[in-house]
């Protein structure tokens, strides 16, 4: 190989050589276009030496680079000399309660472990009435529901304890406690769509306000008294009924209360 040559790939590979010893935006916006995961890209942004253009135009550069918030926040932080905080146990999901790892509702057993409460179908019918529910007419938005079976599969006890994990973007607000009414080899309830509770008129509504408690990042926790008394009791998270007159699917937590 002649020293021309030689000197060429030296030449090429000086660059490299740089890029490994210290970051810029370039070498940032390299690793986003070569689909490194957001975490990756921040550690590395984080144990790297670096020379950062932070000035408006290379933050906006950045970002129309492809570059998430997250990335770019370790870059100004990077730059700055500041020390990168290590995210919150709480928003990592590192101290949900124990037996809590997913979206869902939850119950308390008797020796006090969460335990996953497995959804029933319900079905719905805005617009009408189901048989067996006695009202004293409809107003627009009531939703109907129906549940095959005169009781949930799961039998407790009150005072009974639930936790619900919502997901990201979702209010605890959303979610409807229901006292059902048994009808036969059924059960059914009527609310309103949304869980609106201020919402009046002449269909009864079994919706039952509760007080929820925050335990956890996204976790809240909703107690069904001993003076509420024994029954069937669901837990409706929202999204799950349709908007059509002509009925729709979805799921309800229910369970079966004993005094």
């Amino acid at each position: 190989m002649s020293k021309n040559l030689i000197a060429l790939v030296f030449l090429a590979f000086c660059p490299l050589l740089v890029a490994q010893q210290s970051l810029n935006n370039d070498s940032v916006v390299a690793l986003v276009k070569a689909g490194l995961s957001e975490d990756l890209i921040v550690s590395t942004i984080n144990a790297s030496q670096g020379t950062y253009d932070t000035s408006a135009a290379g933050l906006i550069a950045l970002k129309t680079a492809g570059a998430s918030d997250k990335v770019v926040s370790a870059i100004v932080m990077k730059a700055s000399g500041a020390t990168p905080v290590a995210p919150s146990a709480a928003a990592s999901g590192s101290k949900l309660p124990a037996g809590i790892d997913d979206v869902g509702v939850y119950y308390k057993d008797k020796s006090g472990a969460w335990t996953s409460l497995m959804p029933e179908i319900v079905n719905f019918k805005t617009g009408g009435v189901l048989k067996g529910i006695a009202t004293a007419g409809m107003v627009k938005g009531d939703i109907n529901g129906h549940i095959q079976g005169g009781h949930a599969k799961t039998a407790l006890t009150l005072p009974v304890v639930f936790a619900i994990y919502v997901p990201e973007g979702t209010a605890i607000t959303e979610y409807q406690l229901l006292r059902f009414h048994v009808s036969g080899n059924s059960r059914e309830f009527r609310s309103v769509t949304g869980g609106v509770m201020h919402v009046s008129g002449g269909a009864t509504r079994d919706a039952i306000e509760f007080q929820p408690d925050k335990i956890a990042q996204r976790v809240y926790q909703i107690t069904v008294a001993p003076g509420t008394g024994k029954g069937e009791y669901g837990i409706l998270p929202p999204g799950s009924y349709g908007s059509s007159n002509m009925g729709s699917a979805g799921k309800i937590y229910s369970v079966s209360v004993a005094e």
